[in-house]
């Protein structure tokens, strides 16, 4: 993972949304969570039994 401080403004900038992409963030945010047979809504029991794929690293900092 890149440290942002070791990166030059143009990365930086690079890595920045757009303004369009910013709106399309905004209007996501704005609609309704819609949930269906697919992607079932899972209640706090559920969500609790979920594990992670990955295992969690430690930074070597």
């Amino acid at each position: 993972m890149a440290n942002i401080t070791e990166m030059t403004h143009e990365e930086r900038i690079e890595l920045a949304f757009t303004q369009r992409q910013l709106e399309e963030l905004e209007q996501a945010r704005s609609m309704p969570i819609v949930f269906d047979e697919d992607c079932p809504e899972i209640t706090p029991e559920q969500a609790v039994k979920f594990r992670r794929v990955n295992p969690f690293r430690r930074a070597n900092n």
